[in-house]
């Protein structure tokens, strides 16, 4: 048997058994529960969380948070601070409550510190989205249990962003989604639909309770356990044993959380100090940009900029689709005004994206490269800024990481450093020029078409050789007019010079190149395939690297 099961048979005992029903006043109060399952958000690893670009640039934290003594607490203590803590939503103690209160006191310290800082950024956003629907502000800890404040955060389940949106609610919300923008994580955005959802579901219940309970686990469930206990009374405690598993724990770890961003102090956890304050503004951006190009023209560290703007998942900003709102650093927002055309030509053509496409042919890419390439290299220098690693600036050069560590014999990047960053390149090796050939035209064509050297390359060997072959046997020395002349010297001057020539004209080696064929070399000097595998004694088509032609 479950112990969800035991549980409820224990609640229906005591009222077959005569006793007096618990009320749910008392059973908010002393309900214990040994089958907690705890929310996803525990799990963060907070030495990843440290890495945070904002907590190591704007925030100073305890790093010995996890070593220092726990401090206890008697139940007495606890259940008089929640009682004193000025809020609208009700925070009863009990067993289970208190284990979410010793889960982040004791064992995830660090957890709470990390909160601490990243709440100084975003406690503001959360607490003006609330206030625009007239919502009580200790809802502006549900995203502690939700995400522990990572906007980037993805649940087993695919629940994203710092509230933990799953897609159809998001949707349902008009928050944008697709492969480049995901509003789920949009700190503004996600917080603005969060506020209306919870307005609708206290709409609903109004109980807070339970709508607490519907935004975890979705109305559906929630109403289903209300029809299991059935009578007038609502209330999460009273439908506790009939919710799944994880929305049991929802209620009380939002009472935990509560507390402890509330009473850190008193445990012994260090405070969340800033180092300097963050004050942002925004700006509508109507143009595709990328994160890089803003990064070095207004030297804002890319970092930065996917903190303050977690909504663009590949760093790009579509404003060519439609306006979007870019957070900068307030002194940065005029810089990007007065800068918007260098900031949109800096690596244009890099960054640009074709709107249309002429797909090539075989002939035009003949006509261009003779199929052959040479690798390039290029050496950058790059100096390391504040929040890069080795990890960041490999995906901006489009290296690894191994490749920079070799390079430079480094395992880190420090700041202020140089690297040497190398990368290759592929150039095609531009089709070198032919020289003209007289052929003669084919017998029996009605408009004396010639086969030209580059017709040849157009069309397969097999069929080149063939057309040759056929000129070869059909053009006959009588079938080939002599063109009239008047004078009768000059045509004798002309049979002389063509004669010459012919006696200078004696064959030379050449040695054939990876990735030709027969086809290129007698195009390029000047021959036929067939004229050419005569010159060498071929048969077949097939000739290797290194061998030596004989040509013209």
């Amino acid at each position: 048997m479950t112990k969800k099961a035991i549980f409820s048979l224990l609640f229906s005992a005591m009222t077959i058994a005569g006793a007096a029903a618990p009320s749910i006043l008392s059973l908010k109060n002393t309900i214990t529960d040994d089958a907690i399952v705890y929310p996803e958000s525990f799990e963060t690893d907070t030495h990843k969380m440290m890495q945070n670009w904002y907590l190591q640039n704007y925030t100073d934290l305890d790093k010995e948070a996890d070593s220092r003594p726990v401090v206890e607490v008697s139940d007495d203590v606890y259940i008089k601070r929640l009682s004193q803590m000025p809020t609208t939503i009700e925070m009863p103690f009990n067993q289970i409550v208190k284990s979410y209160i010793n889960m982040y006191t004791q064992k995830k310290r660090g957890l709470v510190e990390n909160m601490l800082g990243m709440s100084l950024y975003y406690m503001p956003i959360f607490e003006q989205a609330l206030e625009r629907e007239g919502l009580p502000l200790e809802l502006r800890y549900l995203p502690v249990i939700e995400s522990a404040l990572n906007p980037d955060a993805v649940s087993r389940a695919g629940a994203t962003g710092l509230w933990q949106f799953m897609l159809p609610t998001a949707r349902g919300m008009n928050l944008e989604i697709n492969s480049i923008v995901d509003e789920r994580r949009d700190p503004y955005r996600s917080s603005d639909a969060a506020a209306k959802y919870l307005k609708q579901l206290h709409g609903i219940y109004n109980d807070w309770s339970l709508a607490i309970a519907a935004y975890n686990c979705g109305p559906g469930n929630v109403n289903k356990a209300l029809r299991r206990v059935g009578g007038d009374q609502k209330d999460f405690w009273a439908i506790y044993p009939y919710l799944p598993a994880e929305t049991r724990g929802y209620v009380p770890c939002f009472i935990a959380a509560n507390y402890v961003m509330t009473y850190y102090k008193e445990h012994n956890i260090s405070p969340a100090l800033a180092k300097r304050p963050i004050i942002t503004d925004s700006i509508h951006v109507s143009k595709r940009v990328h994160f890089d190009q803003i990064s070095n023209v207004l030297n804002i560290p890319v970092e930065e900029l996917r903190v303050l703007n977690p909504q663009f998942r590949h760093d790009i900003i579509p404003g060519d689709i439609r306006s979007y709102s870019l957070v900068l650093p307030s002194q940065q927002v005029y810089c990007y005004i007065m800068s918007e055309d260098s900031i949109l030509a800096y690596n244009a053509e890099m960054y640009a994206r074709r709107t249309t496409v002429e797909p090539a042919s075989l002939a035009s890419l003949r006509e261009q490269t003779d199929g052959e390439y040479i690798t390039k290299r290029d050496v950058k220098y790059h100096k390391v800024r504040r929040g890069e690693n080795l990890k960041s600036i490999a995906r901006r050069y489009g290296v690894t990481v191994a490749a920079i560590k070799k390079t430079n014999g480094v395992k880190k990047a420090k700041r202020g450093q140089t690297l040497k960053i190398v990368t290759y390149y592929k150039v095609p090796v531009p089709k070198q020029q032919l020289p003209a050939v007289d052929t003669p035209a084919v017998p029996g064509s009605d408009n004396g078409e010639v086969l030209a050297s580059s017709d040849a390359e157009a069309i397969p060997a097999e069929a080149a050789q063939e057309i040759a072959e056929t000129q070869s046997a059909s053009v006959k020395p009588s079938s080939i007019s002599q063109a009239p002349s008047s004078k009768s010297g000059k045509s004798s001057k002309n049979k002389k010079a063509k004669s010459k020539s012919k006696k200078k004209s004696t064959p030379v080696n050449v040695t054939v190149k990876k990735g030709e064929n027969l086809t290129k070399i007698a195009k390029r000097n000047g021959l036929t395939v067939a004229e050419l595998k005569k010159l060498n004694n071929i048969k077949g088509n097939s000739i290797k690297a290194g061998q030596k032609l004989r040509v013209k």
